[in-house]
């Protein structure tokens, strides 16, 4: 019996190209791949059963969880099996303090289910309908809530994780202290299912705030963002939760694109900031902004800057970029990266957005072709690295920034990353080909 086929005993599977086509491409549409089969298992024995035998008769496999990563590290490339996570997705356990959520836990239910303890689950992104937790996990999401809780490494307690030759590893302890040697968990967060695959996770649970509101204020350029910002967390003792740059290139798109959207300003301005905790209209530098009177307003106000993405795609091509630098150097970055980039592409509309409250932009512009998306993100990336960024702050490598790796990460964190890479899946059967490549 091939490997298929004893793979096909162990759980739910497809063959059905109709069935597989949809996890065959990237949101995007920059990526698509092919794949012989669909495994779908429920538990964490048929997740270590299927990788036994991958680990066995050397048969690449590629974990996937809600299919909305952005790198093209939940594609199969080169017709590896797909392991879909979809069927892992029960909460094993609540409490005031912490959830156990399994791989397939779609985001926003586990918010749902910290909800029902009176609690907060702070993991927040514009694609929390879909995405899932193990997706989530394997690739360090961010989102709007970074500045205040932390990146999803820093929300979890302890983790099940499937070795790449089946054995479990069970580190779903729910201590906020456990001092015991190496902190394995952290070895599998951000690694993007290349050292094993997240079968669930221990989360961190947060009181609800007592107080909190959302503002959207007219700035006239991003230093005033940054100082505004400033402003609020001396204010509020750092309790902001929220803090996103829009510009207004940006919502003149998402105006244009998403139906059922307004200005919410009287006047246009060159930037804005959506900022949002225990803020009121005393602390608020500009005479030209508003607060949300309810959560429907508040709602509108979070769907201005969580459409960008979609309104950009709706208008044409365009070339992202996912990077942070100092929060302190922000202003000066959006100057010189954007004179860089001009140079080098006339015509091409910056549409730059994101977390500024983390540091972490959306360094986008709109183009008539991405041609030269690979020079223009060297443009961008180099500028970054001299700021002390990252070329990649919360969407991962996967394929799309492997080779940017090798360039900026030192000589001895690539080898390192090989090392591991080596030790825990020595036959190379896990995602091969993403993150970091191995002989």
């Amino acid at each position: 019996m091939n490997a298929l086929d004893r793979l096909k005993e162990v759980c739910t599977f497809s063959e059905d190209a109709r069935e597989i086509a949809p996890h065959l491409e990237e949101w995007r549409g920059s990526y698509r791949g092919r794949s012989p089969l669909l495994l779908k298992p429920a538990t964490t024995g048929e997740v270590s059963r299927v990788l036994a035998i991958c680990n066995e008769t050397g048969t690449a496999i590629v974990p996937q969880g809600g299919n909305t990563g952005l790198v093209g590290g939940q594609i199969p490339f080169d017709g590896e099996v797909l392991l879909c996570t979809a069927r892992l997705n029960r909460i094993r356990a609540a409490a005031p303090d912490h959830l156990v959520a399994e791989a397939g836990v779609i985001l926003a239910d586990a918010q749902k289910a910290a909800d029902a303890q009176g609690m907060l689950f702070p993991l927040s992104l514009a694609s929390e309908g879909s995405c899932t937790i193990g997706g989530n996990l394997s690739t360090n999401a961010g989102g709007v809530h970074v500045l205040r809780y932390g990146m999803a490494r820093d929300l979890v307690l302890g983790l099940e994780v499937v070795l790449a030759d089946g054995r479990v590893l069970d580190m779903l302890r729910r201590l906020r202290k456990d001092n015991t040697g190496y902190d394995l968990k952290q070895l599998f967060i951000g690694a993007e299912g290349t050292l094993g695959v997240i079968t669930a996770a221990a989360l961190k649970l947060f009181a609800k705030p007592v107080r909190t509101a959302t503002a959207f204020i007219a700035l006239p350029d991003p230093a005033a963002a940054v100082a505004l910002l400033a402003r609020l967390q001396s204010a509020t003792g750092g309790l902001v939760s929220a803090f996103e740059l829009v510009p207004r290139p940006g919502l003149d798109l998402v105006l244009k694109h998403i139906p059922g959207t307004a200005d919410p300003l009287h006047a246009p301005a060159p930037w804005y900031a959506l900022a949002e905790g225990p803020i009121d209209e005393d602390m608020l530098a500009s005479d030209d902004g508003v607060m949300a009177a309810s959560e429907t307003q508040r709602a509108a106000l979070w769907r201005l800057r969580e459409s960008m993405s979609e309104a950009q795609k709706k208008e044409g091509p365009s070339l992202k970029h996912d990077v942070s630098v100092p929060v302190a150097a922000i202003a000066d970055f959006i100057r010189e990266a954007t004179e860089a980039v001009r140079a080098a592409l006339p015509g091409a509309r910056p549409v730059t957005f994101g977390h500024l409250g983390d540091g972490n932009l959306h360094f986008n512009f709109q183009v008539e072709s991405i041609a030269r998306r690979e020079d223009v993100a060297r443009i961008v990336h180099d500028i970054v690295h001299r700021f002390g960024g990252s070329m990649s702050a919360e969407h991962g490598i996967g394929v799309m920034k492997r080779e940017e790796l090798l360039r900026y990460k030192s000589a001895a964190e690539i080898d390192t990353m090989r090392a591991l890479k080596r030790t825990l899946d020595p036959k190379n059967i896990l995602n091969p080909g993403k993150v970091i490549a191995v002989d």
